[in-house]
């Protein structure tokens, strides 16, 4: 989180700051087209979903900007932004909880005191198997029964050239 000063830059970062595109006596505001793509179009989904629910926070603050007179796109941007500073304030509450265990000990998920590594299942165990293959030393035909058929005897298997 120390890479954004405020939720202002954060709206910067993402594409949900406003930005002035007046002309004379006229001012208007769009978003930028700048910023991160991706996190701009998960915010957008977001901001679509609350919209769509009759009864959800997002809709409420949607109404209100419409009430207020605005036209449906800027009270879908004025939503983006709300929901940008609702990530922001979440993703610096994460960075000050994961401060604060920091100091605790080394990173990780919360609540996993278990000796497993990524690299496999626990460090006592062995990496690889000691046979790495799947198939049978000894394959058996098996019948549409599922009964096993034993394999032919190796002179009536293999044809001579003599």
């Amino acid at each position: 989180m120390s890479r954004f000063g405020g939720r202002d830059r954060f709206a910067a970062y993402n594409g949900t700051a406003p930005i002035e595109v007046s002309s004379g006596n006229r001012v208007i505001y769009r978003l930028s087209l700048r910023g991160n793509r991706r996190l701009n179009h998960a915010i957008h989904l977001a901001a679509v979903t609350q919209i769509r629910y009759q009864h959800s926070e997002g809709r409420a603050y949607y109404d209100k900007k419409i009430a207020e007179g605005k036209t449906g796109k800027e009270a879908l941007r004025a939503l983006k932004r709300q929901i940008s500073d609702a990530i922001y304030k979440h993703l610096k509450a994460d960075a000050a909880r994961a401060a604060a265990a920091g100091a605790q000990g080394p990173g990780g998920q919360p609540g996993n005191d278990s000796d497993s590594s990524a690299a496999s299942s626990h460090p006592a165990t062995p990496a690889l198997r000691t046979s790495h293959s799947r198939a049978r030393h000894h394959p058996t035909t098996r019948s549409p029964r599922g009964r096993a058929i034993p394999a032919a005897p190796a002179s009536k298997r293999t044809r001579g050239t003599g």
